[in-house]
C-alpha cells in the first residue's frame, strides 16, 4: 500500500503526474483543489476560512485530503495527494502513510524554465467545478518564494516529454510496491 504525495507549483504538471500515479496504482486521486473547491459554495465556510488566512486555507484543504486518504489506506487501497506542498504538507503525509501501514513516496514536479511555465499557467483550463485557475502574476510570486520540500523520492521536470516522466514514475512506483 502506498500513499504518493505529487507536489510542486501550480502549472508544474502536479495533476498530470498524479493522474499516472493513480492509473498505474489503480488508485484514487486527492486533489487539495478539487476538496476546498466542495467548500467554495458556502459563504459562510469562505469567510471563515478567509478570516483564518492563506494558511488556513491550505491547512482546511490538507485536513480533508489527509482524512479521505486515511479512509482509503483503511480500505487497503493505495492513494495519490495532488496538491502544493510545502515542508509541513510532506512530513504531516509521511506520517499519516506510517501511522496506517503505507509506504509514503514523495515526487516532486518543477518548471525551471519560466517561460515555459507561463505558457503551462496561461494555456491550461481544469474546469474544477466552483474553482478558479491562478494567473501567472500569483504563480511567479509563489515561484520567487517556493523551497521545495526535502527528502523527495523523485524530482521531474516539466522541460522533459510527459512520457519520459511519466515512465520514471511508473519505474519508481513499481519498485516500490
Amino acid at each position: 500500500m502506498l500513499l504518493v504525495l505529487i507536489t510542486g507549483l501550480p502549472g508544474s504538471g502536479k495533476s498530470t503526474m498524479a493522474e499516472v500515479a493513480g492509473q498505474a496504482l489503480e488508485a484514487p486521486v486527492l486533489g487539495h483543489d478539487w476538496a476546498m473547491s466542495g467548500l467554495r459554495p458556502f459563504p459562510e465556510v469562505q469567510d471563515a476560512l478567509d478570516t483564518m488566512g492563506p494558511g488556513g486555507h491550505r491547512g482546511v484543504g490538507w485536513s480533508l485530503v489527509w482524512a479521505l486518504a486515511r479512509s482509503q489506506l483503511r480500505l487497503g487501497s493505495s492513494v495519490v495527494l495532488d496538491g502544493v506542498a510545502r515542508e509541513n504538507e510532506v512530513q504531516e503525509s509521511r506520517r499519516v502513510a506510517a501511522e496506517e501501514g503505507a509506504t509514503s513516496l514523495v515526487v516532486m514536479t518543477s518548471c525551471r524554465d519560466a517561460w515555459l511555465h507561463r505558457m503551462r499557467v496561461e494555456g491550461r483550463q481544469r474546469q474544477i467545478p466552483n474553482w478558479y485557475e491562478l494567473d501567472w502574476e500569483h504563480v511567479e510570486q509563489a515561484r520567487s518564494s517556493w523551497v521545495a520540500p526535502t527528502g523527495l523520492d523523485l524530482v521531474v521536470e516539466a522541460a522533459a516529454p510527459v512520457e519520459a516522466n511519466a515512465e520514471r514514475l511508473r519505474a519508481l512506483l513499481a519498485e516500490r510496491i
